[in-house]
C-alpha cells in the first residue's frame, strides 16, 4: 500500500513537472543509425530511390541505391562541428531513351556519384541545403543528372525524426507500470560531427 501511494505521488509530479514545460535536448544520430532511416523512408523499392520513373520504365527511369553517410572532410572545430556539411556517396543508374523494337535507344549510364550538403531543420525534418553534386566520370549526360539531383535533392530529400523520437522517448523504463507519451516535438537545428548527426529538438513528455 505505501508502495503504491508512493508511486502515485511520483506520478503526479512527473505529470506536473513535465506537462505543461518543453523539455530542450540534444539526440545524437550515428551515421549507420542514419543510413537505416534513410533506407527505411527514402529507398523503399528494394533499396533504391527513384528519381524519375519507376521499375516498369525500362527505358526512361533513375534512381540511387546503396547510400553511404558521413561527415564531409573538413577541419573540425574546438567543439567537433566540420563546418556543417554532409557527405553522402550512392550510384546513380538511369536511361533517358526511346523503345525501339523493345530496345532501348538513347543515353543511360550508371556511376558513383557523391552529394554534399548542408543538413537544416525544415517544418520538423531534416532536409538539405547547399547542394553540390560530384562524379568521377563525365559525359553529357551525367552534366544533366548532376544538375537534375542538385535541384531535386534539395527540394525533395527529407528525413522525419519524429516517429523514431517517439519509439525511444516512449519507451517504458524498466518494469515501470507507467506510460510516456510524446505530446509536443520540434526540430529546431541540426549539427554536424564526425560520428553523427546532432539533433537539436523541444518536446513535451507526458507521464500517465
Amino acid at each position: 500500500m505505501i508502495r503504491h501511494a508512493a508511486r502515485l505521488v511520483l506520478a503526479a509530479f512527473l505529470v506536473s513537472l513535465l506537462a505543461g514545460r518543453a523539455l530542450a535536448a540534444d539526440l545524437e544520430l550515428r551515421y549507420a543509425a542514419l543510413e537505416r532511416l534513410i533506407a527505411e523512408q527514402l529507398f523503399t523499392q528494394d533499396g533504391r530511390r527513384y528519381v524519375r520513373g519507376t521499375p516498369a520504365t525500362h527505358c526512361q527511369y533513375a534512381y540511387l541505391e546503396a547510400p553511404h553517410l558521413n561527415a564531409a572532410a573538413a577541419a573540425a572545430g574546438a567543439d567537433g562541428a566540420t563546418n556543417g556539411r554532409l557527405k553522402i556517396t550512392a550510384k546513380f543508374s538511369g536511361r533517358s531513351a526511346m523503345d525501339v523494337l523493345g530496345r532501348c535507344m538513347g543515353m543511360g549510364d550508371s556511376f558513383d556519384l557523391t552529394i554534399v550538403a548542408s543538413p537544416v531543420a525544415r517544418k520538423g525534418a531534416i532536409a538539405m541545403d547547399n547542394v553540390q553534386v560530384t562524379t568521377v566520370k563525365d559525359s553529357y549526360y551525367i552534366r544533366r543528372v548532376r544538375a537534375a539531383l542538385t535541384e531535386s535533392f534539395g527540394k525533395e530529400f527529407k528525413i522525419d525524426v519524429r516517429d523514431q523520437a517517439k519509439k525511444l522517448l516512449e519507451q517504458p523504463t524498466g518494469s515501470s507500470s507507467y506510460k510516456q507519451e510524446l505530446s509536443d516535438f520540434d526540430l529546431s537545428a541540426v549539427r554536424v560531427t564526425p560520428e553523427a548527426l546532432v539533433l537539436v529538438v523541444e518536446f513535451k513528455l507526458v507521464v500517465k
